[in-house]
């Protein structure tokens, strides 16, 4: 995933010293690694795209004034076609007004309590919508099975006419998204919602065109199945994102022997990196921490700022936290095994 609007750098100076005996009182916010920050931690104030915040609100505002116009088109025409694509309109605008609370939450300062902000809150965004398309396909699915068994007569005219401006309105709702960060995944969750009910209002206006001029109802049931199926192969994918997001997974475009190999051959003085850890805080925010052990001789003033410039420069990792292991042997990492014991003062509460 790529970074969106991150030129700040989060520059964690770790002051260990050559003294063991030093409390490390100061623990990391995320994963609770027991560090001692000699610089102390700057505020992360979330860079949440106001661009990302504007499409999706006029998104917002075009789906629900449309799907309010079609559910009266439904319901005049006698469609349970166009009726269906409001209600699907209205997952939409849910997940696009979803999707714009979560911008500006993720717009809040840190506090005490949440050292990394409220950007998360977009991931747990994306989740919902995620969770809201399993149920949109299940509902769809229900409704063709009914309508199979229980046709009903269609005016299939209005039903055309309606069909066609909710194509041409979800055909602007999606080019305004896509002026957006289109690998947000809150964006993305918004694109795909907007993509489904477009696919619906094809679906739509062929069903009107065949039942104009054949009356045969039960094409319309039919492509609700399909575009079903569809939906679902977008939730999938979508949801699996997320939940990579929530279990703390490498970035995509992160590769952990890539990167230690990477630091080892930038960073002259380093020997060894253990405790190494990638995570997304979330879409675009990558975040590690690791341990470097120093050759003898090294510039140990100097290592961590610039394990820092080459994680910026590589993969974008603009919050990294590294501590130097001043006792010469790298320790076993306590997520490994967390019935290990660290015997050394340098030991990670992880």
């Amino acid at each position: 995933m790529k970074d969106h609007d991150h030129d700040h750098d989060h520059d964690h100076d770790h002051d260990h010293g050559h003294d063991h005996d030093h409390d490390h009182d100061h623990g990391h916010g995320h994963h609770g690694h027991a560090h001692s920050h000699g610089g102390g931690h700057h505020s992360h104030a979330p860079e949440v795209s106001s661009n990302n915040e504007r499409v999706v609100l006029v998104g917002l505002v075009l789906t629900a004034s449309f799907m309010i116009a079609e559910f009266i088109g439904g319901i005049l025409s006698g469609s349970l076609a166009l009726i269906a694509d409001a209600g699907h309109m209205l997952t939409d605008a849910a997940a696009l007004g979803l999707a714009w609370a979560a911008f500006r939450f993720g717009r809040k300062l840190s506090d005490s309590r949440r050292t990394f902000g409220y950007v998360r809150f977009e991931v747990l965004a994306g989740f919902v919508n995620a969770v809201t398309l399993f149920a949109l396909v299940a509902w769809i699915t229900y409704e063709a099975i009914q309508r199979l068994f229980e046709p009903h007569p269609i005016l299939a005219g209005p039903m055309l006419i309606v069909a066609i401006l909710g194509l041409l309105v979800n055909i602007g709702v999606f080019f305004m998204l896509m002026q957006g960060d289109r690998e947000h995944v809150n964006i993305r969750g918004a694109m795909l919602h907007v993509m489904g009910d477009l696919l619906g209002s094809v679906a739509a206006i062929a069903a009107a065109i065949i039942i104009y001029f054949t009356g045969w109802t039960p094409i319309d049931p039919i492509l609700s199945v399909l575009l079903s199926a569809i939906i679902l192969r977008a939730a999938w994918f979508l949801l699996g994102n997320v939940i990579h997001i929530l279990m703390e997974g490498t970035p995509s475009n992160i590769e952990i022997a890539e990167l230690r190999k990477t630091v080892l051959g930038e960073v002259s003085d380093i020997a060894d990196v253990s405790h190494l850890h990638v995570w997304s805080i979330t879409s675009g925010k990558p975040a590690a921490t690791m341990e470097v052990t120093l050759k003898d001789g090294a510039d140990h003033q100097t290592v961590t700022e610039r394990v820092k410039k080459t994680l910026a420069r590589r993969y974008s990792i603009r919050h990294a936290t590294v501590e130097i292991n001043w006792g010469g042997q790298p320790e076993a990492c306590s997520l490994a095994d967390p019935a290990q014991t660290m015997p050394s003062a340098h030991a990670h509460a992880h």
